[in-house]
């Protein structure tokens, strides 16, 4: 899309909101859940979801990666969780993993020599993997599974999720058929 059509895109999607609308989202913002996923273009949380303006709180990052919790070395994505879920109450979190991830690749062993700024935010959660080992087929899968682990051991998630007032998903998105499916205990089922 060039620069053009995608100013004529917003101006027309800008006139074609309710004034109504448009109210209600600068009145304040009171989404129920928040949905963590990958910077990568390709996903479009609100065409995965359904969503409507205001309704999920979103964090995008290289690789829907989650750092762990560290009051030592705070993050942008620490503090982002950290307003989802207690200042906005969120109920849900979604951390949502895709298929043809280049940040997953990178973590598997991909070569990123000319990315040093992403090789320094995935070098800690580097895998010692080889290529051709029978875990990669469900790498990214795998990646989502560790992510919730990570954001698990949030103190103030883990305190919700124990009182019953936050609900954590793992979900996974295939580009090229548009599925989604939601991790279970052994496996990745149909959403």
């Amino acid at each position: 899309m060039d620069f053009h059509r995608f100013v004529q895109h917003a101006r027309a999607h800008a006139k074609s909101r309710s004034r109504a609308a448009g109210k209600r989202l600068a009145a304040g913002q009171q989404p129920t859940t928040m949905f963590i996923t990958c910077a990568d273009s390709r996903i479009v949380t609100a065409e995965i979801t359904g969503a409507e303006p205001g309704s999920l709180f979103e964090l995008r990052t290289a690789g829907n990666v989650i750092p762990p919790y560290s009051l030592t070395a705070p993050s942008s994505e620490m503090a982002t969780i950290e307003f989802a879920v207690l200042q906005l109450g969120v109920s849900e979190i979604v951390v949502c993993g895709h298929s043809h991830c280049g940040a997953v690749t990178a973590l598997n062993g991909a070569k990123i020599d000319h990315l040093p700024a992403m090789r320094g935010w995935l070098r800690p959660r580097q895998r010692t993997r080889q290529p051709g080992d029978p875990a990669m087929r469900a790498e990214g899968q795998e990646h989502v599974r560790g992510q919730l682990e990570v954001l698990l051991a949030y103190p103030f998630v883990a305190e919700k999720v124990a009182a019953g007032e936050l609900r954590v998903h793992g979900w996974f998105y295939d580009i090229e058929t548009g599925e989604v499916s939601t991790c279970a205990e052994h496996a990745f089922l149909p959403l």
